[in-house]
């Protein structure tokens, strides 16, 4: 098997700084996946080397002061597939006034700096030099019991950083581990100042929530915690016992790792009993800072989640733009996953799946027969009936009706020679 390169570089770096007579060592989730014998996502470095020794030591040109005032300093790879890896000095944290970053920082050992971290499986360090595990938290006890716990206090821990009380979710759902029961109670005392943190940063914990094949589990944890309404005030005068089940049974039931989806599937209860719901839920997307992209996939899947209901017996004016569309794959998945949950059939999904199949891309979305520009030269003015002409000129082209322009202007009562 040939070697990671981010790996080997993670390791050089420790061997420079501890020639250059310093202590170094892996840090935070790298020592946790390592440990549980997965690939760690990337690699991190703690050190007693202040920043500017170890922009010194690796140089200027090769280094990135991104974080420096609280000791953080980027290394860049040798190679693509090296990447870059921070390099951070052992820290202790002054107030944290804004519930984010703290006010002040001090360097200091790295046992007082694995106590400032969040959870005890991210609290260790890894010597790759002599293979050893340097744990000042339990962290070790932790991971083999399959134990989430926040490091020391979990209230004074969640204070410091409220966006923590999503990472004890995500963290517990992933691996399938169970919350300590001190840390639990800390979030539950808290929860109500989730509402603090940015959107932006409470989105991208959702996306990794939402993205991970346990995320059924998540969402029970954010009811159980009781962060599920602060984050998704539009869900709460709805989520009722039978609600919160079959939307638990579909989570479980999504085998994709859309975001998209999963929150379509989270905020479908508000679309089907709200009134103004496409607004309501458009202003809750926007308020949660997702992307534009994102918006848009939630909401057409929304809106079409019952539209190929009896799909068969859709005119092909409607079927085909719908199987062209982007997130069609997308929308059969869910109608899979309701078909499943209702323990009924999935007709309708497997006649889409054999149309598609069978239909190219240039039966279902063929170049317009009849533009506007040909009614132009028709001796028509622009105007409002203009899209009405080309809608039904269209509909009868995807109806498969008509095959040629001459035939689309006849149809509306025109011809060449009009």
């Amino acid at each position: 098997m040939p070697a990671d390169p981010q790996r080997q570089f993670a390791i050089e770096i420790v061997n420079r700084l501890v020639e250059e007579g310093y202590e170094a060592y892996w840090a935070g989730g790298c020592v946790r996946d390592f440990l549980l014998g997965n690939k760690p996502k990337d690699y991190d470095v703690a050190t007693n080397a202040l920043p500017l020794d170890i922009r010194r030591i690796f140089g200027q040109r090769k280094t990135l002061a991104v974080g420096e005032s609280f000791g953080v300093i980027v290394v860049l790879g040798p190679s693509k597939e090296a990447g870059m890896i921070e390099v951070a000095t052992f820290r202790s944290d002054g107030n944290y006034l804004d519930g984010r970053r703290p006010e002040s920082i001090e360097f200091c050992s790295a046992q007082e700096d694995a106590k400032r971290r969040d959870y005890t499986i991210n609290g260790m360090f890894f010597d790759p030099r002599n293979n050893q595990v340097l744990d000042y938290v339990g962290g070790q006890e932790d991971l083999k019991a399959g134990r989430i716990r926040a490091i020391g206090n979990p209230v004074e821990r969640m204070t410091e950083d409220k966006l923590r009380m999503l990472r004890a979710v995500r963290f517990t759902a992933r691996f399938g581990f169970d919350l300590d029961e001190q840390t639990a109670q800390g979030i539950r005392r808290m929860a109500s100042e989730i509402e603090v943190v940015s959107r932006e940063r409470i989105s991208q914990e959702l996306r990794l929530i939402l993205a991970h094949p346990n995320r059924m589990l998540a969402v029970q944890l954010l009811e159980s915690l009781q962060l599920l309404f602060p984050i998704f005030p539009v869900l709460e005068s709805l989520w009722k016992p039978k609600v919160a089940e079959v939307i638990h049974q579909m989570l479980l039931a999504q085998q994709s790792d859309s975001f998209e989806l999963a929150m379509a599937i989270l905020l479908s209860v508000v679309i089907e009993n709200e009134t103004n719901s496409e607004t309501v839920l458009n202003q809750f997307c926007r308020d949660l800072k997702l992307s534009n992209s994102e918006i848009e996939t939630i909401h057409w899947l929304l809106i079409h989640r019952h539209v190929l209901k009896d799909a068969n017996r859709l005119p092909l004016h409607q079927l085909k733009p719908l199987l062209i569309n982007p997130n069609c794959e997308l929308l059969l998945e869910w109608m899979h996953i309701a078909a499943k949950v209702q323990n009924s059939k999935s007709t309708d999904v497997d006649f889409c799946r054999e149309y598609l199949n069978k239909t190219s891309k240039e039966t279902l979305a063929p170049p317009p027969l009849v533009t506007g520009q040909d009614l132009i030269q028709a001796g028509l003015k622009p105007g409002p009936d203009f899209a009405n002409l080309l809608k039904r000129v269209r509909n009868a082209q995807l109806d498969e009706q008509i095959a040629t322009r001459e035939e689309g202007l006849t149809l509306i009562g025109l011809s060449e020679n009009d």
